[in-house]
């Protein structure tokens, strides 16, 4: 197990305050996740009261992100992985995915939230054959993110870069675009990114909420359209289908056809 000290003191220092909802544990919530609080509760639930399709988008998306590392380990042949806005640790997390398929896989989570630093033990616990490790720092430093995640990963060998559901937190989209940008350029020929996140353009009445909830004070999500999202790719090689609705991304074998839903994602290679 790799020792949580090694993550950097600033989060640590900051007051997890549970008197307002946040949106990691709302997320949380809405995985069936426990590391949750009555006030997210709340939230969650005013929010599913007017799109309860929400916890279809977030369970959807924790599965495409499952079948995402199942293809870059068995597939691909990754064994390192870069995931940046970790959130709260719920079921099949990244290492616990790879390292199921691959005990010697090497993972670096990053986020910068006092309350994911809080159960670093939990997304820290690695196989004896493997290691992972945590990084406080936030998405807008990828410079910071690459020379601390350097100390776990070989950038001279391919590396699963994941950016789920953390890019809509950039207001800006030419600065969401840079930071995407400058993350696959550090990674050898060989790496993949994965990317997904709530899509603009699909369902009017996620919109809605999604708006009504960047309008009440919350730290805002920025939903994007498919075209922007699929941008995050340029210069690289899509994996088949491409960008899609999450649930249509090599869904299981003899699963139902899968609905489209406004959460959208690929995965791709670098040349």
């Amino acid at each position: 197990m790799t020792d949580p000290a090694r993550a950097p003191e600033p989060a640590m220092r900051q007051k997890i305050d549970t008197s307002v909802p946040h949106s990691a544990r709302i997320w949380n919530y809405w995985l069936g996740g426990k590391d949750n609080y009555p006030v997210d509760e709340q939230a969650g639930d005013a929010y599913t009261a007017v799109f309860p399709g929400i916890v279809t988008i977030a369970r959807s998306s924790r599965a495409f992100l499952r079948r995402n590392i199942t293809y870059l380990v068995r597939e691909a042949g990754i064994r390192q992985f870069l995931d940046v806005g970790t959130g709260l640790p719920t079921a099949d997390n990244t290492h616990e995915v790879a390292q199921r398929l691959a005990p010697e896989a090497r993972i670096v989570y990053v986020d910068n939230d006092p309350m994911v630093l809080a159960h670093a033990r939990a997304l820290l616990f690695s196989s004896p054959e493997g290691a992972t490790a945590y990084i406080d720092a936030d998405v807008t430093d990828p410079d910071r993110i690459l020379a601390t995640a350097a100390e776990t990963l070989d950038f001279d060998r391919p590396v699963g870069l994941i950016l789920s559901n953390i890019l809509g937190h950039v207001g800006d989209y030419a600065q969401a675009r840079s930071i995407a940008a400058r993350l696959v350029d550090a990674l050898p020929s060989g790496s993949h990114l994965s990317v997904n996140d709530g899509s603009r353009g699909v369902d009017p009445v996620f919109e809605r909420a999604q708006d009504a909830y960047n309008n009440s004070g919350a730290v805002p999500y920025n939903l994007r359209t498919v075209d922007e999202i699929t941008t995050f790719f340029d210069g690289l090689e899509l994996i088949e289908p491409g960008v899609v609705s999450v649930t249509q991304w090599r869904p299981e074998p003899g699963a139902p056809t899968p609905e489209v839903i406004a959460e959208h994602g690929g995965l791709a290679r670098k040349p």
